[in-house]
């Protein structure tokens, strides 16, 4: 018997699955708070309370000897990039000219963080352009300021020549001891700023990752588990952790990408949107044929567009814990995130006399200051050594715990000091969410209801532009948050549906979902001209929160809404079910009607011959590929090259410009015994184990929530 462990780490919960693989059955579930900056506490707590269950009635629980394999998938990647979170990262640029042209991106991401620019690169043959400035790159090494996490490096045309990204590398890693990312090994593309946007991402995730996966290896050995840890990737493939913490950024959207393989898996749906709602982001996805659309170019997180190829998810700041801002409308309204907050609630069970004591100080005054009670919470054991002046003040009253705005902050001029310790994760607010109104309204319990009513009543006080409050009570105030939510959510859906629609529009999605046309046939309202519109497939809606939102998102887009039973622990479920998959790229590219230059990967090689250019740059491709795999996890790799040939007419005859070949080497994840038989290809129908988990197709009798 092989029984899988799946753990998801989410930005407020930590959920923990054990699958049967040869019944293709859930045993159990298990959640847990996401414990900062300590993870290891809500992954503890997640994975000792799904073993303690029975697998089932009367029987004893799973022993550790019995799980032959671990996959972990996460959110805190993707959130990290949409809150503009992660470790300062210096990013090094070979060769490049200065000019800002195109680097707009780059240059915000970027930030105060340093940039170093030093010369050499090569040219698009691969043919050096300049030797690396070693004395330049030196000067700068010993320039860098406190604080810097990890490198990034990004030399012109290191795809068709990375000698100086690796010359670079190694350079670094000495005097520095640093982790270093090339961009040569995240993106085969020529596309210069965005590699190293992509590069510097990555870097800025390291630690973040380094410490998720330590805190998961070291209860797994506490618990004696020995089984191989594999970490799902952005495009919903295994990887081994050892790979993913060189290669951090490939898991953004891992938790998104597990959840599709999830949503399928539980519920049987071959096509349909799939909407996963967490603390922080709402990412939705086409779900076509049972396997989710893989975006051409590369993963967009927040403002930012990567090199990292993913599934192609639209995400968004909004989130169960997404906080709550007034509308600058004159007659008031609300509007949510992309900022995650600490809900009110949950501080409440956190800290209920600090809470409790300050939300009632503030109903007793006639105008409470927002400030009075809300909190600062430090994530953070240690007072980071690069802090400044500003920030160090903030970091160090905030040491000893969490503080409401008013004691935090001893001016106004100490607010964007905050701001920036939030921005880089060592800092959470406390506010109004979403989860407090569904406390309210009594769509979802677990937390303090006392409080989330107080929060509402504080935030229903506000006065709007008009000068009326926003909300008569707490009641209405956490309707009106629910309202938005739905309205949100169903913006969300719509973007992603036009934008996967096959029709060309002239607008884009963006627009086409909010347009005034598309608004009041949505709301089915009277009028001289009678206008319908639905969505015209099934939304299947994950997370744990999905229930309390979804219903009224169903009904606005007269569509089947799906909630599986299991929705809060989807992510964890698709982290067990998918394969190891590793793709490397090459290029063979035209000098001359007789000469053909394969980029390897020591470098350049020229043929008289394309067959032979051909012959060398695919067993170069195949070899990477099985050696990536290998290392990834897979028991046992299968290889597949695909070839796309760009020619043009010159002088009256056909030119080969350039062949691109791919190749993927993929197969199922090494799993502890070897003695244990080979698990059956997943079904293409649900095996009655696996129905009793999913509701029954909506064109047959559609799930109401």
């Amino acid at each position: 018997m092989s029984i899988f462990l799946g753990v998801d780490t989410g930005g407020t919960y930590t959920d923990a699955i054990l699958l049967d693989d040869a019944a293709q059955r859930l045993l159990s579930s298990a959640k847990a708070l996401t414990s900062r900056p300590d993870l290891s506490k809500g992954i503890g707590e997640a994975i000792d309370a799904v073993l303690a269950q029975p697998r089932a009635e009367g029987q004893t629980p799973v022993a550790a000897e019995e799980i032959t394999m671990v996959a972990l998938s996460t959110t805190l990647a993707t959130n990290a990039l949409v809150e503009g979170q992660g470790g300062r990262a210096a990013l090094v640029m070979i060769g490049f000219d200065r000019s800002p042209r195109g680097r707009a991106e780059l240059l915000e991401a970027l930030g105060d963080d340093p940039l170093i620019e030093v010369g050499g690169g090569h040219q698009h043959s691969g043919v050096e352009a300049q030797p690396l400035d070693i004395a330049a790159l030196n000067a700068a090494l010993d320039a860098l300021p406190k604080g810097i996490s990890a490198v990034a490096v990004t030399s012109q045309f290191a795809t068709r020549n990375p000698a100086h990204e690796v010359e670079a590398r190694a350079l670094i890693r000495a005097r520095t001891g640093l982790p270093v990312t090339c961009s040569h090994e995240l993106s085969a593309g020529l596309n210069g700023p965005k590699r190293a946007l992509t590069a510097l991402l990555n870097a800025r995730l390291v630690a973040m990752i380094d410490r998720l996966i330590r805190a998961c290896e070291t209860h797994l050995a506490r618990r004696e588990i020995t089984a191989p840890l594999m970490v799902v990737r952005g495009d919903g493939a295994l990887v081994s952790a050892a790979l993913v913490r060189e290669r951090p950024i490939e898991t953004i959207l891992s938790g998104p990408a597990a959840s599709i393989a999830g949503a399928s898996w539980l519920t049987g749906e071959k096509t349909a949107l799939v909407s996963d709602i967490g603390g922080t982001t709402t990412d939705i996805c086409l779900l076509r044929d049972g396997k989710p659309a893989i975006d051409p170019q590369g993963a967009r997180v927040g403002r930012f567009r990567t090199m990292v190829e993913a599934v192609a998810m639209r995400t968004s700041g909004l989130g169960g814990d997404s906080e709550v801002r007034m509308s600058e409308a004159l007659t008031g309204g609300v509007i949510l995130g992309p900022r995650r907050m600490l809900p009110m609630a949950l501080a409440a069970v956190q800290y209920p006399a600090l809470v409790h004591g300050a939300l009632d100080r503030a109903l007793d005054m006639p105008a409470a200051a927002d400030e009075s009670w809300s909190f600062a919470l430090p994530l953070f054991t240690d007072l980071p050594d690069d802090l400044g002046g500003r920030e160090l003040a903030v970091a160090e009253r905030l040491q000893a715990g969490p503080l409401r705005l008013s004691e935090t902050l001893f001016s106004r001029i100490e607010a964007p000091a905050l701001i920036r310790l939030v921005q880089r994760g060592l800092v959470l607010l406390c506010g109004p969410t979403p989860s407090d109104a569904a406390h309210v309204l009594d769509l979802q319990d677990g937390w303090d209801r006392a409080a989330a009513e107080k929060a509402l009543t504080l935030l229903a006080r506000r006065r709007a532009g008009d000068g009326n409050r926003l909300a008569a009570d707490a009641q209405a105030m956490a309707q009106m948050i629910i309202d938005q939510m739905t309205q949100q959510t169903v913006t969300c859906l719509l973007e992603s549906a036009f934008a996967e629609d096959p029709r060309d529009w002239a607008d884009a999605p963006e627009d086409l979902a909010r347009h005034p046309l598309l608004t009041a046939a949505l709301q089915r309202g009277g009028g001289l001209v009678r206008l319908d519109a639905r969505l015209d497939l099934p939304v299947i809606g994950l997370g744990a929160s999905a229930h309390c939102y979804y219903g009224p998102v169903g009904a606005r887009l007269d569509c089947p809404m799906l909630v599986p039973e299991h929705a809060g622990v989807a992510n964890a479920v698709g982290a067990v079910v998918g394969q190891v998959s590793m793709r490397v790229e090459g290029l063979i590219t035209c000098a001359g009607f007789d000469a053909f230059i394969a980029h390897l990967e020591e470098g350049p090689a020229q043929f008289s011959d394309p067959d032979a250019a051909v012959a060398a740059l695919s067993a170069d491709l195949e070899r990477r590929a099985t050696e990536r795999a290998i290392r990834a996890g897979v028991e046992s790799a299968r290889v597949s090259i695909t070839r796309n040939d760009a020619a043009a007419e010159i002088e009256g005859r056909r030119m080969t410009v350039e062949i691109g070949l791919s190749a993927t080497a993929s197969g199922r994840p090494r799993i502890a015994s070897s003695a244990d038989p080979a698990p059956a290809p997943m079904p293409d129908r649900l095996p009655e184990a696996r129905r009793e988990l999913a509701p029954k197709s909506p064109r047959q009798q559609p799930q109401k929530i």
